[in-house]
């Protein structure tokens, strides 16, 4: 079982709710660094990250990234299917999360 603290939220720009394992997140520079900082943040101190421009099917997609990289860095290389259509919303979201 996994326990609350061991897990984040990341809520879409349509207010769908993502709930990942903190290690897939972690996978995110950004997300690493809003959810381990000091201070009061509410990030870390609720353990969600709202992104109100990121789409929930991009942020889907983005979190299933997450879980692949956990897999491909322990030695598990499969492919990562892209839909076409997705690319570039996907690119800007990557880049935002340095991913």
């Amino acid at each position: 079982m996994v326990r609350k603290e061991d897990t984040v939220r990341l809520i879409s720009a349509e207010g769908y709710e993502f709930v990942i394992e903190r290690e897939a997140a972690l996978v995110s520079n950004t997300l690493k660094n809003m959810l381990t900082s000091t201070g009061s943040f509410t990030e870390t101190q609720l353990g969600e990250v709202r992104f109100p421009e990121i789409s929930a099917p991009i942020l889907e997609k983005v979190c299933q990234y997450f879980y692949w990289s956990l897999q491909f860095a322990s030695g598990k290389e499969t492919e990562f299917h892209i839909d076409p259509e997705m690319t570039l919303e996907l690119m800007m979201a990557a880049n935002y999360l340095h991913t």
